[in-house]
């Protein structure tokens, strides 16, 4: 990893960190105070809510506990259970239906809480319509909302509804219970509770809580204030959580109330969940001004203290940029920029040394030069002596004639190719040769090759005829093809070769690919007969020579098997000057 001092100005580090430090502090103390505060709010406001939740319950609980309770002695009262057997002739009927009427009705006067009271039967007799008590026939018992209920139970509890009366609708919670004699069913006691009552009752003290009841199905049962629907608050609650006596959820992403915090209540002898949702920024709002005031006061703390880093990276800074700027603009021979004399501390010390320098500098550069540039020639010629020993192509020429007056025919043939190459190779001294001059050298030396392999060696050349009259140095190719050969198919009977040049506008880019054993292998069988890397190394070495490092040599390993070369050289059209190769990088 860089070093950012290695890498930045002085000034913007020393301003920037300041900064980033102080900014960092600010941002964990205002997310401290925040988080702890709110948290601690929070817990607050369960423990509140939880305690007044479990009050309400219970005095909701046993409101409801007498409706059940009251349903239960009237629908075994003697009286009413004769009335239902339809066992009396019509004018005992009617007197019975007077007497529970009148029962009915004294339930209905003696307890608030009672909206009226329903009594499903058959054969009905007809009452006043806008009397509290109402005998109905058993077949309207399924065209009410809570009938189905019933099912499979002797009594429930209905959700909200509107109930007709002389006072117009009136919203009720009812509450049925069965009618069974000797195992008949003989009807339904339908008792309607206010529910405003219970809703005033839920409210408690406070006019803007958002609470719910939640029953035994964990069905809705009623709420106040503003309650999400039910199919998204039943997401909110853990179905667990509805078996506990008490807890807390808080929820998230909710389209309707947004982050709240549910708080409910269950007893242990209660069938209802009371759940009061309040929004979280409704309790974290003392947190959120909490933050506020800290940020505003950091904000203000790390203004005044960028300022004063500022002054002093200034005072720092000023003498580095001088000499960095003198530096800059720098040039041997040229009208330099004076640094100032005036420093007596470690900048002194620095100016002074640069100043030495600068002298040296110019004393050196010149012979210096002139000694890079004559190092240069030297290992350029060097390289390339190492290639080119002369005396080898009139060797080769005379083995020639030997072998065809011995009939070797195969022999000559390698040795005319050999000709070949050396005749390429000597070039009358050239460093540079044309990519068709390179490409034949390299023909020859395949073709030696697959008179040695007979069959097992096939290659392939791709090269548009333009590329061909470039320039290129010469003995660029041959020592990779020949690693290729003598690295990756030693192991092997046979071996496929494929080369392919490039134009790219301003450079041409070689492809050299074999199917051999790969890179790896090849390298590690190399070492082991301590045989190759020269040619390769040469070339390498001839090219930064040449051209710097702006172009050079990549060995990769193929995703198919074997290697892959690309050299990368510029796009000559003719052989450039000596002058032009021994520029400095």
């Amino acid at each position: 990893m860089t070093n950012p001092f290695k890498k930045f100005r002085i000034d913007h580090l020393f301003f920037r960190s300041f900064a980033g430090f102080i900014i960092v502090v600010l941002a964990c103390s205002v997310w401290a105070s925040y988080s702890i505060s709110s948290k601690e709010l929070a817990q607050t406001t369960f423990q509140y809510q939880q305690k007044l939740l479990d009050e309400l319950n219970n005095e909701i609980t046993t409101r409801l506990v007498t409706i059940e309770q009251i349903s239960l002695s009237t629908s075994r009262d003697n009286e009413l259970i004769t009335f239902l057997t339809n066992k009396q002739d019509e004018f005992d009927r009617y007197r019975g239906s007077m007497s529970v009427e009148k029962a009915l009705a004294n339930l209905t006067y003696s307890i608030p809480l009672i909206q009226g009271i329903d009594l499903y039967m058959n054969r009905p007799l007809q009452g006043d319509a806008k009397s509290y008590i109402q005998f109905r026939d058993m077949a309207d018992l399924n065209k009410q909302p809570w009938a189905e209920l019933l099912t499979g139970n002797d009594f429930t509890w209905s959700i909200e509804h509107q109930i007709p009366s002389f006072q117009g609708d009136v919203p009720v919670l009812s509450f049925a219970r069965k009618i069974m004699y000797d195992d008949k069913y003989l009807g339904v006691l339908v008792i309607h509770v206010k529910a405003d009552q219970i809703r005033s009752l839920l409210a408690g003290h406070s006019s803007i809580s958002n609470r719910i009841m939640i029953d035994s199905r964990g069905e809705q049962f009623l709420k106040i204030g503003q309650i999400p629907d039910h199919n998204e608050l039943s997401k909110w609650i853990d179905g667990d959580a509805k078996m506990k006596q008490s807890g807390f959820v808080r929820t998230k992403s909710s389209t309707e109330a947004g982050d709240s915090l549910l708080v409910y209540s269950k007893l242990l002898d209660s069938n209802w969940t009371l759940v009061e949702i309040t929004p979280w920024h409704d309790i974290t709002e003392g947190s959120i001004r909490l933050a506020e005031v800290i940020g505003l006061i950091g904000i203000a703390a790390v203004l005044l203290t960028l300022l004063l880093t500022h002054y002093l990276s200034k005072q720092f800074t000023k003498p580095i940029k001088k000499l960095v700027n003198a530096m800059g603009v720098y040039s041997v021979g040229g009208n330099n920029v004076e640094l100032p004399v005036d420093y007596q501390n470690e900048f002194g010390y620095l100016f002074s040394g640069y100043r030495k320098q600068n002298e040296r500098i110019e004393e050196l550069y010149l012979s210096l030069q002139r000694r890079y540039e004559q190092q240069r020639k030297a290992e350029i010629e060097a390289l390339q002596a190492n290639i080119n020993p002369h005396f080898l192509y009139n060797t080769l020429d005379q083995l020639n004639w030997m072998a065809i007056e011995a009939g070797q025919d195969e022999i000559s043939r390698i040795l005319e190719l050999m000709g070949r190459m050396f005749r390429i190779g000597l070039s009358n001294g050239d460093s540079f040769i044309t990519i068709g001059e390179e490409l034949m050298h390299i023909e020859c030396y395949l073709e030696i090759q697959q008179l040695r392999w007979r069959t097992g060696l096939d290659y392939e050349i791709e090269v548009s005829p333009d590329i061909r009259e470039l320039f290129i140095p010469k003995l660029t190719l041959q020592p990779f093809v020949e690693n290729a050969i003598v690295h990756g198919f030693n192991t092997r009977s046979q071996g496929h070769i494929h080369i392919k040049l490039q134009d790219r506008q301003d450079s041409i880019q070689i492809t050299i690919d074999d199917n051999g054993v790969g890179l790896q292998q090849a390298v590690e069988r190399k070492h082991k007969r301590h045989t190759g890397g020269y040619g390769i190394r040469n070339v390498k070495e001839r090219i930064a020579g040449y051209f710097g490092g702006d172009h050079g040599i990549t060995l990769t390993e193929r995703a198919e098997g074997g290697t892959r070369v690309i050299i990368d050289l510029p796009r000559l059209t003719e052989p450039p000057a000596k002058d032009q190769l021994v520029k400095a990088e």
